[in-house]
């Protein structure tokens, strides 16, 4: 349960409070109706109420409870322009939201921007958002405090009250809400940021002051309102951190602690419910997993700084959030694109340093410190106070130690050879979130892999307005298999507010059958049910050979034929044939995928300058690729495709010390170790050992006995005439194994 204590005038009197309004802002010679008792009466007692009185109380309490002091505002810009230098950056922003809307804009489609063009629905939300209004107030510090940018803030926000009470505005039903809780609560937090830089400015007069609290408290009394139950995802979220904000800061008004105790209750609710016990966030996004981190932070950092304690859940889930990010993370300390990750459309990365910082702020870990840089994102240093920055002039960094590794709820697997610059890591993606998966893509059992510092196997990110949002959210631009025409996202429905964003209303149900980790692989073996639709069973192998190369087995079952299908990203070369496709970076190094049951043909495509390959068997029932994927470092360490017995590194193919049955059988090979794939008797030397159907295993060969492991996607029966194997250990599942002493019959 949330435990809190407000502190001062949040933990007085139970005089009923006064509602706000939530349909229209109240005049500011109103406010003081609003007021608590005892803020009134210490107020009278300075001498006679006025609204400048009013005016520089609330000033003095910023100055306490706000994230920083406003009276330092000037030279923290100094600070901030010398540590980021986006001046021009802040100045192109603005200008560009000048250039576009009046500052007594509308707020209802349909209607122009000033140049005549229509506003449409996904640049509407971004104006209800008023993320570049904070652009504006930069540009005032930076353009000599024109005292235009303090009115065009003012204008802007007076036509919004406007629209508001007369009923112009697009309502939520619409899709578009103005008012809606995300957009309601992304706009509270930047008004929060401008009001505070203003309150030193002459220009901002205390008029306009108490004209910018009384729109915040109207716009706090409808969340309050429009959030008396659960509902999930990161729009009510953002929506209950900025109630939350509000009734902190503005605390000295009835009614705002119920503001607090419904935006708390409510945000526990997300943090015990959408942030899974593995630590990640459930929509399975990078970028929504950082969003919620801000979310959480914002109103972590106010409580800590007003001294309101939290539950100890707001503690322990959001430090599992920056904890993940290290999890999953690529050696070079950038993070796999995971989903609708949107920042920077194509990019194969997700940067997570920033946030990362920001958690090594918070908790002074140094393995978050590991990948904190010496300054936030631009955009979090105005949330920090001074002796947290200061924190950054000598960061404590240990390197994590985090192996191979599964996130069990929300369905990530992880194969890690470790932390060095050119180490392997790869992802599997194999979960599908049952209550929103309005932002999962069509990447079902889909991999993406960085080897030698170079992403082999990419993923990409997206942006909602882009007109191709739906083919780069589908499984042509995934690394997955594919049957025919098919491909795992089904009924694509784009939202009804025409903003660009879309969903599938059909994703493949997925299921881990199993996850094995030691010193010799990692094996991750699971199964969809995308293809049942076409009469097709089909399940995806995945085995990191420590710390060596992957073997991929892709196994389709029908009772008709079809065209099976895997596809690759990145950009590789076909001149070898479907057998053997090639990439190679700009430090020659290099990622060879070779296919050991050999396949028909392969075709390449692309878009936004990304390219993918599609490896294709046609005219099968029953077919698997066994796929390797060979990161190589250098010319000479490729798979030599001159020579006619082809090897892959150390690993010898098909190597005339076994002998093997089966369908399509083949063996990955080195020294006294074997995978083996497709196979029902294996014969070495004097000795053999028989499946009861067709199957695939990895023997590690001693000088007392052998282990075999089933590394196949179903159970399997071993038996043998050279060796006495006791019956109860005779059944392999997926992952188990089995040891066999050399002790002949």
């Amino acid at each position: 349960m949330l435990v809190y204590l407000l502190l001062g005038a949040m933990a007085q009197t139970n005089v009923l409070a006064q509602d706000f309004p939530s349909d229209k802002v109240v005049s500011i010679e109103k406010l003081s109706h609003y007021l608590k008792d005892d803020v009134k009466s210490q107020l009278v007692k300075q001498g006679e109420f006025t609204t400048e009185k009013l005016a520089l109380y609330l000033r003095a309490k910023f100055s306490e409870r706000f994230f920083y002091d406003w009276q330092t505002v000037d030279d923290r810009f100094v600070l901030y322009n010398g540590i980021y230098k986006n001046q021009n950056s802040h100045k192109n922003r603005a200008l560009h939201h000048m250039g576009k809307y009046q500052d007594s804009t509308q707020w209802a489609l349909p209607f122009n921007y000033l140049n005549g063009e229509a506003v449409n629905a996904y640049a509407l939300r971004h104006l209800a958002r008023q993320h570049k209004m904070v652009d504006i107030a930069f540009l005032y510090f930076n353009d000599g405090k024109d005292p235009k940018y303090i009115s065009y803030f003012e204008k802007q926000m007076r036509s919004l009250n406007h629209a508001l009470s007369i009923g112009a505005y697009e309502k939520i039903k619409d899709g578009n809400g103005v008012y809606e809780v995300f957009r309601s609560g992304y706009r509270i937090l930047n008004w929060l940021r401008i009001h505070t830089m203003f309150l030193g400015e002459k220009e901002y007069s205390y008029q306009d002051q108490l004209y910018t609290i009384a729109t915040l408290l109207q716009h706090g009394e409808h969340l309050y309102e429009r959030n008396a139950k659960f509902n999930s995802g990161n729009h009510q979220t953002r929506g209950m951190s900025a109630l939350a904000m509000l009734s902190i800061l503005l605390r000295d008004f009835k009614g705002t602690d119920k503001w607090f105790e419904r935006a708390m209750k409510r945000l526990e609710e997300h943090l015990l419910r959408e942030i899974n016990d593995d630590g990640f966030q459930f929509e399975r996004s990078v970028h929504y997993h950082m969003s919620d981190i801000n979310n959480y932070f914002y109103v972590y950092q106010l409580a800590k700084i007003s001294g309101i304690e939290v539950g100890l859940v707001w503690e322990e889930k959001l430090q599992s959030l920056f904890t993940t990010l290290a999890k999953i993370a690529y050696p070079d300390k950038t993070a796999p694109v995971l989903q609708d990750d949107t920042e920077i459309p194509w990019g194969e990365k997700n940067e997570i340093a920033g946030v990362m910082t920001l958690g090594y702020l918070l908790f002074e870990d140094p393995e978050l410190g590991y990948f904190a840089d010496n300054h936030v994102d631009d955009s979090m240093y105005w949330f920090l106070q001074k002796k947290q920055l200061d924190l950054l002039e000598n960061i404590d960094k240990e390197k994590p130690d985090y192996g191979s590794l599964l996130f069990p709820d929300t369905h990530y697997y992880i194969m890690r050879q470790g932390w060095n610059k050119n180490d392997k890591v790869m992802t599997i993606s194999a979960g599908l979130d049952p209550d929103k998966p309005d932002h999962q893509h069509g990447d079902m059992l889909g991999i993406q892999a960085i080897a030698n510092g170079q992403v082999i196997l990419p993923n990409y990110q997206v942006r909602y307005s882009l007109k191709d949002f739906e083919l780069f959210k589908n499984s042509m631009v995934k690394n997955v298999a594919l049957v025919d025409n098919e491909l795992q996202g089904k009924q694509w429905t784009s939202n009804k507010g025409g903003s660009g964003f879309g969903k599938f209303a059909e994703l493949p149900n997925p299921k881990t059958i199993t996850w094995e980790s030691n010193t010799d692989f990692d094996l991750f073996v699971g199964s969809h049910d995308g293809f049942e639709n076409v009469g097709v069973s089909y399940s995806r192998q995945v085995i990191f050979v420590k710390d060596d190369l992957w073997i991929i087995k892709d196994n389709f079952e029908s009772d008709a034929s079809h065209i099976y299908k895997q596809v690759w990203q990145g950009h590789y070369t076909t001149e070898q044939g479907a057998n053997l496709i090639r990439s190679t970076f700009n430090d020659a190094s290099g990622c060879d995928i070779l296919q050991l049951n050999p396949a028909d043909k392969v075709e390449s495509s692309g878009a936004r300058g990304k390219q993918w390959s599609v490896v294709s068997k046609e005219n099968q029932k029953n077919f698997s690729f066994a796929t390797v994927i060979y990161p190589y470092k250098g010319y000479s360490n490729r798979i030599d495709e001159t020579n006619e017995n082809l090897s892959v590194g150390d690993w010898s193919i098909n190597s005339e010390n076994w002998e093997l049955e089966g369908k399509n059988p083949s063996t990955l090979s080195k020294a006294d170790a074997s995978y083996c794939l497709n196979v029902s008797k294996i014969t070495k030397d004097e000795w053999q050992i028989e499946f009861n159907e067709i199957g695939d295993v990895y023997i590690n060969i001693t000088s007392n006995g052998m282990t075999i492991s089933n590394i196949g996607n179903k159970a399997i029966s071993i038996s043998s005439a050279s060796f006495e194997i006791e019956k109860e250990k005779r059944i392999l599942k997926p992952g188990g194994q089995v040891v066999i002493q050399f002790i002949r019959n």
